[in-house]
């Protein structure tokens, strides 16, 4: 941290913290080394236990978590905690899932602090798409297959005009869906219907990076068909050729399998 920085650390900070995909060893050094120091951890509903274990003893712990359906504390509320303890003279830490910028909400907070004048960082971490991306062997870009990558909310499926379908159904590229799974059926509907092939390479991520992880990875008119009720845990919907580079990828299993059905 800068001397600047530690000047206005003196007189109440607050540090936006990735915390990363789920594991301890999955954070960065310095969202770890802002977490050991903190007075004050407002944190989030996934944040893994060995990561709130890192948590100083005399710190305040605040859990905002939000799940489905459930908002116990508003987004505002957040932010009035966050401004609330730094003008107090506290070292805040916002502790997010993944990285706060990508469907974190991390630049609302961010913005929040700003128009309250209170001094900040913002911690990047290792996002859920590359952290589920690794974990399954599912590369987010390819030279040969893949020159982009889209992350898209996948809550706003069914929505009118919620994506533009006919841009995400070209080919050469991998969507990413947080919060995907509920809505598999909706999302593969709208990509085919614009002209995506049914039997793009996909995969539902669960629980991705942590001891429960699940990789189902078929053909995407198979996953369909074969995904699994949406449960509780955290989940990514990968749809792409490059899904099909995975040793989770069942495409020759599931075609045998068919065949012998029929």
């Amino acid at each position: 941290m800068s001397a600047e920085a530690q000047a206005a650390a003196a007189s109440g900070w607050v540090s936006i913290v990735g915390a990363g995909p789920g594991p301890l060893d999955l954070m960065t050094l310095r969202a770890l080394d802002r977490l050991r120091r903190a007075q004050v951890v407002i944190h989030d509903r996934l944040i893994g236990p060995d990561i709130l274990a890192q948590i100083p003893a005399q710190a305040l712990r605040l859990d905002v978590g939000k799940a489905r359906g459930r908002h116990t504390v508003p987004q505002q509320d957040i932010h009035a905690l966050m401004v609330a303890h730094a003008r107090a003279g506290r070292r805040v830490v916002r502790l997010k899932g993944g990285d706060p910028f990508i469907f974190g909400r991390g630049g609302e907070e961010m913005q929040a602090l700003q128009a309250a004048a209170v001094p900040f960082e913002v911690v990047p971490g290792i996002s859920a798409a590359q952290g589920c991306g690794a974990a399954a062997g599912i590369a987010l870009t390819h030279r040969e297959l893949a020159s982009q990558c889209v992350f898209l909310p996948g809550h706003l499926a069914g929505m009118a005009a919620a994506y533009d379908w006919k841009a995400l159904a070209r080919p050469g590229q991998t969507l990413v869906f947080y919060m995907g799974v509920e809505r598999l059926a909706l999302i593969a509907e709208g990509l085919v219907a614009n002209g995506l092939p049914a039997d793009t390479p996909a995969a539902l991520v669960m629980d991705g990076t942590r001891p429960g992880q699940t990789v189902l990875a078929w053909p995407l008119q198979e996953l369909v068909r074969h995904a699994p009720p949406y449960g509780p845990q955290p989940g990514l919907l990968i749809i792409g050729p490059t899904v099909a580079l995975s040793p989770h990828y069942q495409k020759e299993a599931i075609s045998r399998s068919v065949e012998a059905a029929a």
